[in-house]
């Protein structure tokens, strides 16, 4: 199954341009077409979007015609926050049959009102961030740095602490002896009715081996 987005340029680590009209949104998709040597996306996401970048009729009409063609299987959505309901609730009208939205131990936002919309709907939720960016691995502790070019020490340095101080609690009382916290953090997400799949990265072979295992804890 082939997955990706639209909507951003990136230009380097942490800058990306904006490209939101129907025909630069077209013209990512062929290019993403050549790039992935494929003829259809199985699943093609916005990457996003702004409120007034998703309210644009010209752009979903287009998308529409592309899956028409056969060039994309099914359209998704991926919020750029976590409980836009707004987005959501408009999915289904716009022929879009996937969310993905930011959910972990962590962030239990979109339980509130994502999700009972997206279930009302019938449309898979994939949980980005599951292991809320590395913190629920259980590699850090409070206290713990991060290099320039990582995402992380973009973070405020006072809510990570926070953070990590609470995923020490959580390891204590929640996850089970014996068992890997990013795996339990994985399993976890899954555990939600409303989520079809999850997100998790991973740099290595062992981690991948890691994040499968997650299935056999539920």
């Amino acid at each position: 199954m082939i997955a990706t987005k639209f909507g951003h340029h990136f230009q380097r680590n942490f800058e990306r341009t904006r490209h939101w009209s129907a025909n630069e949104v077209l013209q990512q998709l062929n290019a993403s077409l050549k790039s992935l040597k494929t003829d259809y996306i199985d699943l093609y996401q916005a990457h996003s979007p702004g409120d007034d970048e998703f309210d644009n009729d010209q752009l979903w009409t287009m998308l529409d015609k592309q899956v028409q063609a056969g060039k994309i299987r099914h359209l998704g959505l991926s919020l750029k926050t976590n409980d836009n309901i707004f987005q959501t609730t408009k999915a289904s009208d716009l022929n879009i049959r996937a969310i993905q939205v930011v959910y972990n131990r962590l962030d239990r936002v979109p339980e509130e009102k994502v999700f009972p919309s997206a279930e009302e709907q019938n449309l898979g939720v994939l949980a980005r961030v599951p292991l809320a960016s590395g913190y629920l691995s259980g590699k850090y502790k409070p206290g713990a740095s991060f290099t320039a070019n990582d995402v992380r020490s973009r973070h405020n340095e006072e809510e990570t602490t926070k953070l990590l101080k609470q995923v020490e609690e959580i390891q204590k009382t929640e996850v089970p002896k014996g068992v890997p916290m990013a795996s339990w953090a994985l399993a976890w997400c899954l555990e939600n009715p409303a989520v079809t799949t999850v997100i998790p990265g991973c740099k290595t072979p062992e981690q991948v081996a890691l994040n499968a295992k997650a299935a056999e804890l539920l």
